[in-house]
């Protein structure tokens, strides 16, 4: 029989990529965190972390083992969801990780009629991009992520809340708008002479755009490269200059939409949409399953997981 005494040190080892992160972590020596490893490994009767390079990584046995503590915490967390759901007043915690830019759109949205429906539940928020919170589902670190993302990971399950298009942001003072009205559907190629505002690298957004650049064979100046999508926004407006950005972050109340034409991008395929992704195997407790109808209400758009349940 496992032993799930030692688990969550050995979790948090691989969460934090070391065992000198994890001893600060969980605030234990770590010669006590290579012991937790020697006795599991002790009782598996092999290695479960390699031991030949500095970033400690897990042997196959090691995957099993993991595999094997999240398939039993899979288990106990259905089990206390169930009983949650049976209850008339439902307490306890929702680990919930959204993008910073979907919080700023939808969490005040959403939070005031979530608490209102259940008032005992504590909200724990995890703002992060897209990729580690994935991660941070996969790892059991968040029940829900809110993602914007392609549909990847075999552990997770992705239900799809809203499917976004690529728009360009242009100044209205560019030579593009002078062209072009507002909202007509225009070809990245045309805007091949302004310059441009930039995602930074890493971004999913910069990655899509770099694509595009090389399909067209386009070399446009770029004016500034930035992780904050809504700055990129407004400095494009201000600056004389373009900024592709997926639909769900323009709208016609965001600021300075009087400076700006957005055009939505011909000819190319967005293949990240906006997801809720969960982990394989996990019964959404009532909560959950009210909190992503609510998101899909501010958005105008039909939940995914409807026919489990939904906010009155």
């Amino acid at each position: 029989m496992l032993n799930m005494k030692y688990a969550p040190a050995i979790l948090t080892i691989v969460q934090e990529g070391s065992i000198t992160a994890a001893s600060k972590k969980l605030f234990v020596s770590q010669p006590a965190l290579s012991q937790t490893i020697r006795q599991v490994e002790e009782e598996l009767g092999a290695p479960i972390f390699t031991r030949d390079t500095r970033h400690i990584e897990l042997t196959n046995v090691g995957k099993l083992y993991i595999e094997s503590v999240r398939q039993i915490q899979m288990i106990d967390q259905n089990l206390h969801a169930r009983v949650s759901d049976s209850k008339d007043e439902v307490f306890g915690t929702f680990r919930l990780g959204i993008s910073v830019q979907r919080g700023l759109q939808l969490l005040p949205l959403v939070i005031p009629d979530f608490i209102a429906l259940y008032p005992q539940i504590r909200i724990q928020l995890r703002e992060e991009g897209s990729g580690m919170l994935e991660r941070r589902v996969l790892e059991g670190q968040c029940d829900l992520g809110l993602v914007t993302t392609a549909s990847k990971r075999d552990q997770l399950t992705y239900s799809l809340i809203e499917n976004e298009r690529l728009m360009l942001v242009a100044a209205r003072t560019t030579a593009l708008a002078a062209k072009y009205p507002d909202g007509a559907p225009i070809d990245i190629a045309d805007a091949r002479d302004e310059s441009f505002v930039s995602m930074s690298e890493g971004h999913s957004v910069r990655a899509i755009q770099d694509k595009l650049f090389e399909k067209y064979g386009l070399s446009p100046k770029i004016l500034l490269e930035t992780h904050n999508m809504e700055a990129a926004k407004r400095i494009a407006a201000r600056a004389n200059a373009v900024f592709l950005v997926p639909s769900a972050y323009v709208s016609d109340t965001i600021a300075d939409r009087e400076l700006m034409h957005i055009y939505p991008i011909l000819n190319t395929e967005f293949a990240h949409h906006f997801y809720v992704c969960y982990r394989k195997g996990k019964h959404l407790p009532r909560y959950e399953l009210d909190f992503v109808q609510l998101v899909c209400r501010a958005l105008g758009t039909r939940s995914p997981l409807a026919g489990e349940a939904g906010a009155d």
